[in-house]
């Protein structure tokens, strides 16, 4: 069994559901004056992660180039329009709901405990459930406490997505940072996952400067913590490769743990295992790594791990092993090329921003860039972003980086209306509260 999981089952009986945000007071929790030890509602909030990750999977490629649906409705993500609403229960309502009762158990521990190890990991999932539900939905409800009042319904009111960064996500996370220790402790959150995770926050807030620190606390501090990249890209992935020294942190899944989402996992989308989409693999992705085998000297060694164009699909997380995958939300590689973008946009010479991707693009069989070639800042923010697609295909980045850089109408070949940046925000919530919850507009 997963590390992360020892707990749970006895947190589960601390943590119950909540089926909307009015009734965010489980009935049966214990007091939280009369908890002294808060491990298993901080194991609770990692629990609650699971629900959010195929969700998050299939917006961030299946909306992109990287992956395709077959079957009505469905193949909505590819049309930029107002009826992804019908998929409310598949997608947006199980991911809302798991994130929300992660940041409830993350406020108990926040709130109550006096251990800072608990806090800081409780600041961090707390941090990365709100940063996830500002990419997909812009403003969100914020609930800070663990007992928020159940008759006031303006609580509910959407905050501004800028206001939910500067007042809880960067806060929470510079708390982690300043809790939790560097070394990463049986693949739980570690000052490292903060200083990486920040770093990406301001990447989305586009404060290069800001995120270049962190990114490169990260970078420069890996070897000493144990962080490095793996000498070949397949032994990152699969059940047998869980929690490898390139992985700053993880969402753990475990066969053991059943999780509440009810539908096809990750593995099984990306594989062509769901009826609703045999074939995902988009040609475009294909194409992709055409063009970097041309151009970097050889085949990519990513090509094959990432992309079966037989089968028209995805082997990246192999069947054999499927519901025990860790879904990796920050590995090295990830944080490497941030650094790099971050370095370019604030001025750094192109041979000093190139020669960070050498190790992941040598680990790939592919040449180094040439930065006679590719001189200015343009050209070099081209490459980059063309690098993380390839490294990081199927591992949910690609949608969430087209919107943050600003290229979705241009990598899809159409002028996509600004409203389907975003996702719809279930319709079940709107309801739940008589509309002081409401939609993004358009749909």
């Amino acid at each position: 069994m997963k590390t992360v999981y020892k707990l749970l089952l006895g947190s589960l009986l601390l943590i119950t559901a909540c089926e909307n945000d009015l009734d965010q007071v489980p009935s049966n929790i214990a007091s939280s004056d009369s908890l002294e030890d808060f491990d298993g509602v901080v194991n609770a909030a990692y629990y609650y992660q699971l629900g959010a990750v195929t969700p998050m999977a299939v917006m961030g490629d299946f909306r992109a180039d990287n992956a395709l649906m077959d079957e009505e409705p469905y193949p909505e993500f590819d049309r930029y329009g107002p009826n992804l609403t019908v998929m409310e229960d598949q997608f947006f309502g199980p991911f809302y709901t798991a994130l929300y009762k992660a940041i409830l158990s993350a406020n108990n521990v926040i709130e109550n405990s006096t251990d800072p190890g608990d806090i800081g990991e409780a600041s961090f999932l707390r941090a990365l459930s709100y940063f996830k539900l500002v990419l997909v939905f812009g403003d969100v409800t914020v609930n800070l406490v663990p007992n928020p009042s159940t008759t006031d319904p303006s609580i509910l009111v959407r905050q501004p997505a800028a206001d939910v960064y500067n007042n809880v996500i960067i806060p929470d996370l510079q708390n982690a940072i300043a809790a939790l220790g560097t070394e990463i402790v049986n693949g739980r959150a570690s000052k490292y996952a903060a200083q990486g995770l920040l770093g990406k926050v301001y990447m989305h807030r586009g404060n290069f400067g800001s995120a270049e620190s962190h990114l490169a606390a990260v970078v420069n501090g890996a070897a000493a913590a144990g962080i490095s990249l793996q000498a070949n890209y397949a032994d990152i992935f699969g059940e047998i490769n869980d929690l490898n020294s390139e992985i700053i942190f993880a969402t753990q899944v475990s066969s053991s743990i059943v999780d509440e989402y009810p539908d096809s996992e990750f593995w099984s989308w990306y594989g062509g295992l769901d009826t609703k989409s045999l074939m995902p693999l988009d040609p475009d992705l294909i194409a992709a790594f055409d063009a970097s085998d041309a151009s970097g000297g050889g085949t990519d060694l990513r090509r094959a791990v990432n992309i079966d164009e037989l089968l028209m699909a995805s082997p990246k997380f192999p069947q054999t092993g499927g519901p025990d995958h860790d879904w990796i939300e920050l590995r090295l590689a990830d944080v490497i090329l941030l650094y790099a973008e971050a370095l370019n946009e604030n001025g750094a010479s192109p041979e000093a921003v190139l020669d960070l991707l050498d190790p992941i693009r040598t680990r790939a069989g592919l040449t180094p860039l040439d930065h006679t070639v590719l001189n200015t800042t343009a050209l070099v923010r081209q490459a980059i972003y063309d690098e993380r697609r390839l490294e990081l295909a199927f591992e949910g980045h690609r949608w969430f980086d087209l919107v943050r850089t600003g290229t979705a109408d241009a990598e899809m070949g159409e002028t996509i209306d600004s409203n389907y940046l975003l996702f719809p925000v279930p319709i079940s919530e709107i309801l739940a509260t008589n509309g002081v919850i409401t939609q993004n507009p358009g749909y």
